[in-house]
């Protein structure tokens, strides 16, 4: 492949990689012209390495207890309270993976390992009680119209009571916000069962990229004046988004779940390309570029070596995102 070998020679062939991109840029809207279909679906099956392979199990056996829930959403959840940390102590005193305080543990909390006791801080007790917590709450909405998920996490948000006062999600903002969070977040855990929607800042995104081929790299680099408008990997590509309104987390295994994850085949130009030594967990994250096409990226690779294309190909590749602008306001500021 011509191209490709141009790609990789230096910088005297720059110019020429650059209006390839520029090409690939125009591309994302052509192609997105042509993408009839999102993500939908119940997203049952969980994306790959999206929970760490220690909960793998539990979250897709327990995220199927009752038809309110599935295991996308229930680790969605988990991720929100407490990013899959099963020692996490919140100010409020919330405790463990599932982030549940005393008073609702001791009513709430379940043996889900059968060994005998109940602890908050197990993950094999934690995680089959938050699945059975908000499939009592599920119970105890049934009755009231509207969608039946949205119900349970509101009710987990601000009681049942509201929820059937309401006949619905209550008009409580925070409450809003959460059912909204809470099921955006879904899609960044679930496994596609169509193709993606390309994003629309995509083009923009690579736009950013490309102009800072060349530049050093930067370990901890955000590129401002007093860093020399250096980067490292995922300072480059939150910079790159946000240069087009999206505001990313800062580190790469956050940045995973700012969408959902279209597969190899279904890559396009602007997705988020992630590698890690660890397949099986997301939290292991080291590394991230912008997919730019033709089996290559821009990427802020290493102390020593500048900003450049390299091949997405190796076999530390662990999988792509789709950034969405919702998906990107429903992380959590802190995990």
């Amino acid at each position: 492949m011509t191209v490709r070998k141009v790609w990789i020679v230096g910088t005297a062939a720059l110019a020429g990689a650059v209006g390839f991109v520029l090409l690939l840029v125009v591309g994302v809207f052509v192609i997105a012209g042509n993408l009839m279909n999102g993500v939908g679906g119940a997203g049952k099956a969980l994306a790959k390495g999206a929970v760490p392979a220690a909960y793998q199990t539990l979250v897709q056996k327990w995220g199927n207890l009752c038809p309110a829930l599935n295991p996308a959403l229930l680790a969605a959840q988990l991720y929100q309270e407490s990013g899959f940390n099963p020692n996490a102590k919140s100010p409020a005193k919330a405790e463990g993976i599932a982030q549940f305080i005393p008073g609702t543990w001791a009513t709430h909390g379940i043996d889900g390992d059968g060994d005998g006791d109940r602890d908050v801080w197990d993950p094999n007790d934690a995680i089959p009680s938050a699945a059975s917590y908000d499939c009592t709450l599920a119970g105890y909405v049934k009755d009231v119209p509207g969608n039946a998920t949205h119900n349970m996490l509101a009710a987990y948000n601000a009681g049942a009571y509201a929820v059937i006062k309401y006949k619905g999600v209550p008009p409580y903002k925070e409450t809003q916000n959460y059912v909204r969070t809470i099921t955006t977040l879904e899609d960044s855990f679930a496994a596609p069962v169509n193709r993606v929607d390309p994003s629309r800042q995509a083009a923009g995104a690579i736009y950013f990229a490309q102009k800072k081929l060349g530049t050093p790299y930067l370990w901890g680099g955000n590129g401002t004046a007093d860093q020399g408008g250096r980067f490292d990997c995922s300072g480059l590509t939150k910079a790159a988004y946000e240069s087009v309104g999206i505001v990313l987390p800062r580190v790469a295994n956050d940045q995973y779940n700012a969408g959902p994850h279209p597969k190899r085949e279904e890559l396009l130009p602007g997705d988020l390309v992630f590698f890690s030594d660890d397949l099986t967990n997301s939290r292991a994250i080291r590394h991230v570029g912008i997919y730019v096409g033709g089996g290559y990226m821009i990427d802020a690779p290493r102390t020593g070596a500048v900003i450049r294309f390299d091949p997405i190909d190796t076999p530390d590749y662990f999988g792509a995102t789709r950034v969405t602008e919702d998906g990107a306001k429903a992380l959590p500021t802190t995990v």
